[in-house]
């Protein structure tokens, strides 16, 4: 294996980023004006995919298409989702079509064009580890360069003086069913795979799809508008309660804004940690218009009579699983409530069980030194979306999509990743080229004085704390 020619700066790097999802393309394309800035972002994958096994046509997004890679931050950036329809000639089709969320598929093609227009943005460079060096107060940054099918070709290091991580989420399958994902013949599968296997789930006799929540939802309502009136063959079963809706209403969207972010992340860490178990409603649900379109297309299957051969049942654990013969996975079912259990054989699985957090312990080795962990050994992430580092270390490590146990459940949210991006490029340049507002909901999370309007119309009613005794 080679070396690559040395076409990396001989000064370091301003700020290097560490994949290339929505996260890291909505700070490089927010980085791109900077012209002070010398920033430069590396991605594994040969191109820009955003769940590519879950474009599944129709899904839209559950977010309004102004929470693209930048506008909450710069409306005037030429890496809008708008400026990306008016280069197609799409503008007045899209108007038309008064569409306030797009569909998935859109996004990810909007998603693209940034990535394969925007400057700075190095795709088969997979980044191998990142280390502090005392000595010359930078990080270092080694990565290996690869072909197209993906083989290493060459290595390569770069110096930087801060870094970003936005290596995003993998799928989750839960240890009961990991041998049956593993293992070839019948197929079970993540979510996240869907689409490439649609045919030979479609094909398959019964059907079951794990997972209550968004994905869960749309591929049971795929499969079952494609399956024959009265033989659909389908489970849908999830351990949430219920297939519950997505918390949607006005004052419940404000958990997705800056206002209650901060106040989040100045919680102890126990309170936040009991809180994000409680708020999976709020980015866990269905949207509700999925909901209904499951149970038109349900009862649309009841007009001459009789019952669809679907079966939804919520609350429902998945204790163990196993292969019968070779064409078949049993099920082995316990349902919370009851504390009742059962034995489901089905012939295909689509496991939608979400996604984790990438683990960074591989990658930020050489930082463990200086990382500092909360009492759960997590890594501490301030205010600013930085990692918690030793104070010798003078160089920022801030990272993106990673922080739900400090950042609360805006953390994974598309509407927030303009805002969070111009918050890492604020801090790293010790500037405001991106102003950002100082209130942001009409909520007051805590009982304390609310930021100051803009623009002031009267001044807040002041609170007055309540002391014991009195």
């Amino acid at each position: 294996m080679t070396l690559l020619p040395r076409d990396e700066p001989e000064s370091p790097r301003d700020l290097v980023g560490i994949g290339i999802g929505p996260c890291n393309l909505s700070l490089a394309a927010l980085a791109h004006p900077l012209a002070e800035l010398d920033a430069v972002f590396y991605e594994q994958r040969p191109d820009f995919d955003w769940h590519p096994g879950l474009l599944i046509e129709g899904a839209t997004i559950q977010v309004p298409f102004l929470a693209d890679l930048v506008t909450i931050a710069d409306p005037t950036s030429p890496w809008s989702f708008l400026n990306y329809l008016r280069t197609r000639e799409r503008l007045f089709p899209f108007y038309f079509a008064e569409r306030f969320q797009i569909q998935r598929a859109e996004y990810d093609s909007y998603c693209r064009w940034v990535s394969q227009n925007l400057p700075g943005v190095r795709f088969r460079h997979q980044v191998d580890a990142v280390r502090w060096n005392p000595e010359r107060d930078v990080f270092e940054v080694d990565f290996t360069q690869l072909d197209a099918e993906g083989e290493a070709e060459a290595l390569g290091r770069t110096y930087t003086r801060n870094v970003v991580l936005g290596v995003g989420t993998a799928p989750y399958v839960p240890d009961p069913l990991k041998p049956l994902v593993e293992a070839p013949g019948v197929p079970v599968l993540h979510a996240s795979d869907y689409l490439d296997h649609r045919a030979a789930v479609l094909a398959a006799e019964h059907v079951t799809v794990v997972g209550s929540g968004q994905s869960g939802a749309e591929v049971f309502l795929d499969l079952l508008r494609h399956r024959p009136a009265g033989r659909e063959k389908l489970h849908w079963i999830g351990r949430s309660e219920a297939f519950a809706p997505m918390e949607y209403s006005k004052l419940g969207l404000e958990h997705f804004t800056p206002d209650y972010t901060r106040y989040f992340h100045a919680l102890a860490e126990p309170v936040r940690d009991r809180l994000i178990a409680t708020q999976w409603q709020l980015h866990k649900g269905i949207d509700a218009g999925t909901l209904a379109a499951i149970h038109d297309e349900l009862y649309r299957r009841t007009l001459d009579g009789g019952w669809p051969d679907a079966v939804l049942t919520p609350g429902v654990h998945v204790r163990t699983a196993g292969r019968i013969a070779t064409s078949k996975v049993e099920l082995h079912l316990e349902h919370l409530q009851q504390g009742s259990r059962s034995r489901l054989t089905t012939d295909a699985v689509v496991l939608a069980t979400g996604h984790r957090e990438r683990p960074l312990d591989r990658m930020l080795a050489g930082l463990d030194p200086y990382l500092r962990r909360d009492s759960s050994e997590r890594p501490r992430i301030d205010e600013e979306f930085r990692l918690v580092l030793d104070p010798s270390v003078t160089g920022s490590v801030y990272v993106q999509n990673a922080g739900l146990h400090t950042h609360g459940v805006g953390t994974p949210d598309l509407g927030l990743a303009a805002w969070r991006s111009a918050t890492v490029l604020n801090s790293l340049t010790g500037k405001e080229p991106y102003p950002l507002p100082t209130r942001t909901a009409f909520t007051t999370f805590g009982l304390q004085e609310p930021q100051p309007r803009v623009p002031q119309v009267r001044q807040a009613m002041r609170l007055t704390p309540l002391v014991e005794g009195r």
